[in-house]
């Protein structure tokens, strides 16, 4: 429920605080279910790998990771942020790596540069019951540029913050990338009427840009 009270986050003894769209939230404690996908085992596995290799570094090794945190913001929260540490930093770019199929990296790398975004829209179509699902992307997206998505959501929703990675951007044809497969592989085919959200960005060296998002309605049979 809405709550009037000091911003905060976390859990206090049977009940939770967020931030929520409209002010200050808090609402019981409940243990979440643990459905133990595939996705979920993965992260789980490459954070704790990451973990063990942060251990076998060498001194040196660790404090170059160390100075390099010293400039990297952690997401903020209740407005309020601060450097990683050297441990945080080294599983962040790794735990990136590791979901992209990179190599893991013992020294830190230098602040990405990105290409622009050439992506600049999505557009789903339906002729006579086939749905298509393509990005508007004039140009080379290049071979780092990400794609996730939601599961088809409400017409009426405005956003979702529900995304998984469904691949990387294929290559245009006339103007657009096809997504469909990457799309109902992961969640099916969405029905006319639901609405298909799309986030992009970039992935260098353990680092991910910004991300742009784009939505449509799925049409009704043409």
């Amino acid at each position: 429920m809405k709550i009037l009270d000091i911003p905060q986050s976390g859990k206090l003894g049977l009940v939770v605080s967020m931030g929520g769209r409209y002010g200050q939230v808090r609402r019981a404690l409940v243990i979440p279910t643990n459905p133990r996908t595939d996705a979920q085992e993965n992260v789980r596995v490459n954070f704790t790998r990451s973990a063990k290799n942060w251990r076998a570094l060498t001194e040196a090794q660790r404090l170059a990771w160390h100075a390099s945190a010293a400039n990297v913001q952690s997401a903020s929260r209740l407005g309020q942020s601060g450097p990683l540490t050297g441990s945080q930093h080294y599983l962040q770019v790794n735990a990136i790596n590791a979901t992209f199929g990179a190599a893991p990296v013992e020294v830190p790398p230098k602040p990405a540069v990105f290409d622009e975004l050439v992506v600049t829209g999505l557009v789903v179509t339906n002729n006579a019951g086939v749905i298509k699902v393509a990005l508007t992307c004039p140009e080379d997206p290049a071979e780092n540029t990400v794609i996730r998505a939601a599961k088809p959501q409400s017409a009426g929703r405005s956003k979702t913050n529900d995304y998984r990675i469904v691949g990387m951007c294929p290559m245009p044809a006339q103007g657009a990338a096809d997504i469909t497969a990457l799309y109902t592989a992961k969640f099916g085919a969405p029905e006319p009427g639901t609405k298909v959200f799309v986030r992009v960005n970039q992935f260098v060296d353990g680092q991910e840009s910004l991300p742009r998002t784009f939505s449509a309605i799925v049409p009704a049979a043409a």
